[in-house]
């Protein structure tokens, strides 16, 4: 039987304590409610970010086909691998990003066959998708194979960025041993389909040096790949001095939140950390073959983020960023995709959750 109390979790297909259910989970957990959180995990070692009050199971075992087939609740931000949802299942779908890069339906000529079923499959069995945005809103309407009901609450990794928490940059520091009188650059591109490394930013020196000049404060930096090929992060033999390893970090939202300034290429990552008010800047070298393997939604060098496609550029913008005017470009374009900035996300879906297991 379906037990009435009883949630399971998937990340990123697998990964540890972290994205949205994370946040939806630490707010369950602080208010007490009387669940059992099952988070499944591809590896033991994932598990090892999972706070009390959080059990575990491994995924595509049948201890996991147990656990899905007798939850009254699934959350995901992906798709799902998974038998038909039951009758009285509940599947609460955050998704995992605001989209630049084109996605699903939009970009079914790159996804191949398999995935495109396993999509539409996924699809039917949604109940609710939580979106940060009109902007999502529409994309999850017309291009996710998804007729159901999508609610505008914001994202609950971001409502970090709405707090004061004192302890996520001890926790940061620490984990690095960065000093907390040194600023930090989060470097953090995305994956290319072809897997490679080549396109990536590597003069950190110069990078420093101009976020030093510019800010008045010494620099060092986390570099942080996407978890797609963060075991390729061992190749590029960074320092560990003034260039840290960041690849294997549970939590991006928090590196994001005790960062000073983002470089990035074709991310989300931007329009989160753009919440904060802080600095991002896009290094991009490989635009017009990104553009053939996904393509955007926007216009890249239209966005509110100083584009560079070489390194004199970006340490150049660096030096010359003017703080106010980016401000008022980041407030026009996220009026214009209408993104909710309130940090009331994880209660929502906390409640949610709440509601369901009790039926209502």
């Amino acid at each position: 039987p379906i037990e009435s109390k009883k949630v399971v979790i998937v990340s990123y297909y697998g990964k540890g304590y972290g994205d949205n259910s994370k946040y939806i989970v630490d707010y369950l957990l602080k208010g007490k409610r009387d669940l059992e959180i099952i988070w499944a995990v591809r590896e033991e070692k994932d598990a090892v970010s999972l706070p009390d009050g959080v059990k575990y199971c491994l995924i595509n075992t049948l201890q996991y086909v147990y656990h899905i087939s007798t939850a009254k609740v699934w959350i995901d931000n992906c798709r799902k691998n998974c038998i038909k949802k039951r009758n009285n299942q509940k599947y609460l779908q955050t998704w995992h990003g605001f989209a630049l890069k084109r996605i699903e339906r939009d970009a079914e000529q790159n996804l191949g066959e398999k995935y495109v079923k396993k999509s539409i499959k996924d699809s039917r069995n949604i109940d609710l998708i939580v979106s940060d945005s009109k902007f999502m809103t529409k994309l999850y309407k017309n291009s996710f194979w998804y007729n159901g009901e999508v609610v505008e609450w914001g994202s609950p990794r971001n409502d970090i960025f709405f707090e004061k928490n004192k302890e996520i940059s001890k926790r940061v520091r620490e984990h690095f041993n960065i000093s907390g009188e040194k600023g930090i650059i989060l470097y953090a591109p995305t994956f290319r389909a072809d897997l490679s490394l080549k396109s990536y930013l590597k003069e950190f020196d110069a990078v420093i040096k101009a976020c030093s000049e510019k800010f008045n404060k010494e620099f060092v930096v986390i570099m942080r790949l996407h978890p797609n090929i963060s075991d390729k992060s061992k190749e590029l033999g960074l320092d560990g001095k003034a260039v840290y390893n960041g690849s294997f970090y549970p939590d991006m939202q928090e590196l994001l939140c005790e960062s000073d300034v983002l470089i990035t290429d074709y991310s989300s990552i931007m329009f989160d950390f753009s919440l904060t008010d802080k600095p991002c800047f896009l290094y991009a070298t490989d635009i017009e073959d990104y553009k053939e393997d996904r393509n955007f939604y926007f216009e890249i060098d239209k966005l509110p983020y100083q584009l560079s496609t070489n390194i004199e550029q970006l340490t150049d913008k660096i030096l010359k960023f003017d703080n106010e005017k980016y401000k008022t470009e980041l407030g026009k374009f996220f009026d214009s995709v209408g993104m909710i900035r309130d940090g009331k996300a994880s209660e929502k879906c906390a409640d949610l959750i709440c509601d369901w297991c009790q039926n209502k």
